[in-house]
């Protein structure tokens, strides 16, 4: 992994961005660039501001400053417009449909492929997460947290992303899937897909990133 630096074709840029929940401001003129093809790790101790750095990103929160993919201002984007635009985003808690099985998941998630990225469909998702096609028919509440964490990143890249904002995707797993997830981020990265992984665990990001950010009460340095 290489010092973070400005990327020459950043495909997210964010310039001063500020953002909080009511009154109480997190984050204070965070800059950070993603660059095409690129694994960019955001790193930091729980609570310094990681997770609401992805959801400032993606409009879920309500935010200030210059955010951009692509050519495309996100500033005035309601999160699914941003979604539409081709950035998928992997919450911590998951959210995928408990009700639902994992097929009907994954088809929830369809979208149709962008040109110039390789297509992701149920076959290929399934190749990246073999557990998953053992369990097409199980619906999502009988899925272990592991599991679901699994699903909820098949389904979002059945929307044929150019980049992803995942945010803890090896917390609190056991050993095996946790070396499962990173297999997959390094099969995102040979596919060229971006990505923006927020992680505690240093050790888990560092070996797939190709550059990393510390935030630090709501300041993002580089590495």
């Amino acid at each position: 992994m290489r010092a973070s630096r400005s990327c020459t074709l950043a495909l997210l840029e964010v310039r001063g961005l500020s953002a909080g929940y009511g009154r109480a401001r997190v984050l204070f003129d965070v800059e950070l660039e993603l660059g095409a093809g690129e694994v960019v790790m955001l790193t930091g101790r729980n609570g310094a501001g990681k997770s609401t750095t992805l959801k400032a990103i993606m409009g879920l929160i309500a935010r200030e400053g210059d955010l951009r993919f692509g050519a495309t201002p996100l500033g005035r984007l309601e999160a699914f417009e941003i979604a539409r635009l081709g950035l998928g985003y992997v919450p911590e808690d998951r959210r995928i449909f408990t009700a639902l099985t994992v097929a009907e998941n994954l088809q929830v998630g369809r979208r149709a492929p962008r040109p110039g990225l390789p297509a992701w469909d149920e076959a290929r998702v399934f190749a990246l997460f073999a557990p998953l096609a053992a369990m097409k028919e199980r619906p999502g509440a009988r899925m272990s947290g592991g599991e679901q964490k699994m699903l909820a990143i098949a389904r979002t890249l059945m929307g044929n992303p150019r980049a992803v904002l995942l945010d803890e995707p090896s917390e609190g797993l056991a050993p095996l899937v946790v070396r499962q997830m990173a297999a997959a981020l390094a099969e995102l990265k040979r596919a060229g897909v971006s990505v923006l992984v927020c992680e505690q665990n240093a050790q888990f990001a560092a070996r797939l990133a190709d550059r990393a950010y510390v935030i630090e009460r709501g300041t993002v340095s580089p590495a």
